[in-house]
């Protein structure tokens, strides 16, 4: 299955662009905010949380980024507007962190302060191993300066995260899309699937919040098996996946009782967010491809 998934990410590039908007409408809202409430009321409807994002990163402008802000500012009073059960997740390179970081820290700041006032919350996603240092070190400087409606990302993949675990108070914790240099990173699915267990048992055991992310089901059954062995409630933890993923084992961990989060992506950059989740997570482009062909059976 492995290397069918690999064969199907490496196909992508070929694929022509309405063709790939059509495989991955499921898994985006679609290009504007009001797509965004629609489904997250319906999630919310389904007794599911959600995290917005708003797509696009890497930007290489200050009025790019300002532009951005703004539309996670908008996101939020949408959000308190509606009454809604969501929070928002923002990439710092989409915030500037790559111009400056100075700049990128004042636009994250203002988020978190707009989101404390609204009684939200704001996610820092992670993104490739050249942003993490910096990534890890905003997060600590402002959680330590009194913004406790903050978290953060560790990726599984990488081998310093069961290090960067220690001390975090509320965090997503994610086997990472991004494909890392064997020097920082584990290759194999595995060793993967180990560190994310061990950096798991260090989150829970040192009391943090943990946003369990993942679609892998013996990581799943793993993660149950953790959270009842500590005896935690509900409210300690939560599952998190991706919209269009996997959506009935998220309606069976709901049913069970369990908090379930959706990410909520949408924007006018759909493709490059696309190609990036289905080149470099195979896995995620044979969950797409499997169900598209479902689809197609049942029509």
């Amino acid at each position: 299955m492995a290397l069918l998934d690999r064969a199907i990410a490496r196909v992508l590039p070929a694929v022509p662009k309405p063709v790939v908007r059509r495989l991955a409408a499921p898994y985006i809202a679609g290009p504007s905010l009001e797509d965004a409430v629609s489904i997250v009321r319906r999630l919310n409807g389904e007794r599911k949380l959600a995290t917005v994002d708003v797509l696009g990163e890497e930007v290489t402008s200050t009025a790019a980024a300002s532009e951005i802000a703004q539309a996670y500012h908008r996101v939020l009073a949408r959000i308190e507007g509606e009454k809604l059960d969501s929070n928002i997740s923002v990439k710092l390179t989409g915030l500037g962190l790559d111009l400056d970081y100075g700049f990128c820290r004042a636009n994250l700041e203002a988020l978190v302060e707009d989101a404390r006032v609204r009684s939200n919350f704001v996610r820092i996603d992670m993104e490739d191993s050249t942003t993490t240092e910096m990534t890890l070190r905003l997060y600590r400087e402002l959680y330590a300066g009194g913004r406790e409606n903050l978290g953060v990302v560790l990726q599984a993949r990488l081998r310093r995260t069961l290090v960067n675990a220690v001390g975090l108070a509320n965090v997503r914790l994610c086997k990472g899309i991004y494909i890392e240099p064997a020097s920082i990173a584990f290759q194999d699915p595995e060793e993967i699937r180990e560190n994310f267990r061990a950096a798991l048992r260090v989150l829970l055991d040192q009391g943090s919040y943990v946003g369990i992310a993942t679609h892998d089901e013996a990581l799943i059954v793993d993660a149950l098996a953790q959270v009842r062995e500590r005896g935690l409630s509900p409210d300690r933890y939560e599952f998190q996946m991706l919209l269009g993923v996997r959506p009935s084992r998220g309606d069976a961990l709901v049913r069970d009782g369990h908090r379930l989060r959706v990410y909520v992506p949408f924007g006018t950059h759909w493709y490059e967010y696309s190609m990036r989740r289905l080149q470099e997570n195979p896995t995620i482009a044979g969950y797409v491809a499997a169900d598209t062909v479902r689809r197609v059976v049942r029509r």
